[in-house]
């Protein structure tokens, strides 16, 4: 395993946390988490970025951040609300759990965190850069959005006020005073219940499952859009009684049509001694689930299979179709209607936001543009792409999806860039023949591609580091240093 980063000075500065009381002898209890966690001066609690500041409680990552992301909804495990739609997605550092699987454990464990991976964000920045780009959905995720309570308030009130949603993709360890405070700015909820074993649960993910639960119930009882995501290890909680135990809370707690999305794992962390979930074993724990009355199950991390699309629960008629984080409305009339047979659907539609970027705004360049490739390999079938630009003008990035036959799939889209901006998006493959994707941009852009495990994946090495390393786990500089 990795070492610990050594230098960090992301922890030299802080903001007042809350949820917390003073106890005795200048100690401090964090009420954020249900590990009540106690802390003497100068100690850190568990989650490594809430501590005891001079008998007061601090956060250490207020405003800090992964690489702001823009991605789609389906990224989170969320099928029924504005399906296809952009999102901007932010992690941040720390966790209040440690899952010996976790996909993002270099900003997740505070102590592998390093100072050239994390960036620096107030609440306005975040809100407009979804503006700007006509994004309708701000996405709290990655590590867990947990231990970054104070930052999601602050910039949620603002993202409110201007028409945007929020949404909080988390494995949701926390207090229900926590949950509470969350419900007045957070409107989708996709919470990641890791088992239905009590003792797997605390063994695996250091956390305990009854809060969990709990909180989840609670926000569903406000009227929140929830949708449930499991997480199925190989010889592990992928049998049949895991997913009964699963499906019946979701029947007896929440509603029938609430989304349960049934996870393919992938080896990462200290859990590399299994092989991917086997597909055939998370389609048999699909049928089990609908079985038992669930009306929408679906799969995630797979692809070339229908149980990722969304049918009607009369008729059967497609209405949309998926095809990794790509989603294509193909049976819908308007007001969320099968186009057949007229069924409602819980389905939640947005109006799209207007970007206040134009592509008109460009200035057009006779400069030679720089060309890059990338193709998608064994399980990794997506990439992220940051760019870069240094310059005082307003510039762009270009992709474009290629065939087995070289040719071209689908429209060129365009990432408009701003001087001195900083911008990361993905790209996933969005059709069975599609193999891989060549970018374009001027030379004053810098550009890196990154290698995307699943979709709950945040690399924080690109290509040039991973490329050739591993096409099941993915590799990291801090493993390759630890060797």
């Amino acid at each position: 395993m990795a070492k610990a980063t050594e230098q960090q000075s992301w922890k030299e500065s802080h903001h007042e946390a809350r949820l917390w009381s003073k106890l005795d002898n200048g100690k401090v209890q964090c009420h954020l988490s249900p590990r009540e966690c106690i802390m003497s001066e100068g100690k850190a609690g568990f989650c490594g970025v809430r501590k005891n500041e001079g008998g007061r409680l601090v956060t250490l990552n207020y405003g800090k951040a992964t690489q702001i992301t823009e991605e789609s909804v389906e990224t989170e495990a969320v099928f029924h609300y504005a399906p296809g739609s952009k999102i901007l997605s932010l992690g941040n550092l720390g966790c209040m759990m440690n899952c010996d699987y976790c996909h993002n454990w270099q900003t997740s464990q505070a102590k592998y965190v390093r100072d050239k991976d994390v960036k620096y964000y107030t609440p306005e920045q975040v809100v407009e850069t979804a503006l700007d780009r006509g994004i309708p959905i701000i996405s709290w995720t990655y590590n867990d959005p947990v231990v970054w309570h104070e930052f999601i308030l602050d910039t949620g009130r603002i993202a409110k006020q201007n028409g945007l949603i929020n949404l909080y993709k988390s494995a949701f360890f926390i207090s229900l005073e926590g949950a509470k405070e969350l419900c007045e700015v957070i409107d989708i909820f996709s919470v990641s219940i890791k088992s239905m074993d009590e003792k797997w649960y605390r063994k695996i993910s250091k956390g305990w499952l009854p809060p969990v639960l709990d909180a989840t119930k609670y926000v569903f009882d406000q009227g929140k859009h929830v949708e449930v995501s499991s997480l199925l290890v190989t010889d592990a909680n992928d049998d049949d009684e895991s997913t009964k135990r699963l499906a019946d809370w979701v029947l007896t707690n929440l509603s029938e049509d609430t989304p349960v999305h049934l996870v393919r794992f992938h080896p990462d962390y200290k859990y590399t001694h299994v092989q991917r979930t086997p597909i055939d074993r998370l389609e048999r724990a699909r049928e089990l689930a609908m079985s038992m009355g669930l009306k929408y199950v679906y799969l995630g991390n797979c692809y070339d299979t229908e149980s990722v699309n969304t049918f009607c629960t009369s008729c059967g008629h497609a209405l949309i179709e998926r095809y990794g984080l790509n989603a294509r409305p193909v049976g819908l009339e308007s007001e969320n209607k099968c186009a057949k047979c007229s069924t409602s659907i819980p389905l939640i539609q947005l109006p799209e936001l207007p970007p206040r970027l134009r592509k008109e705004q460009l200035v057009e360049s006779s400069e030679e543009l720089v060309t890059r490739k990338f193709t998608y390999h064994g399980d990794v079938k997506a990439c992220h792409v940051e760019a870069a630009n240094p310059t005082d003008m307003l510039t762009s990035i270009t992709y474009r999806r290629i065939a087995t036959d070289g040719s071209q799939l689908g429209e060129v889209e365009t990432v408009v860039m701003k001087p001195h901006s900083e911008y990361r998006f993905i790209i996933s493959k969005g059709y069975k023949e599609e193999v891989g994707i060549e970018i374009k941009h001027q030379e004053c852009l810098m550009t890196r591609i990154f290698e995307v495990f699943d979709r709950a994946h945040y690399p924080t090495d690109d290509f040039s580091v991973t490329q050739g390393l591993s096409d099941i786990t993915p590799i990291t500089t801090l493993q390759i240093h630890a060797k």
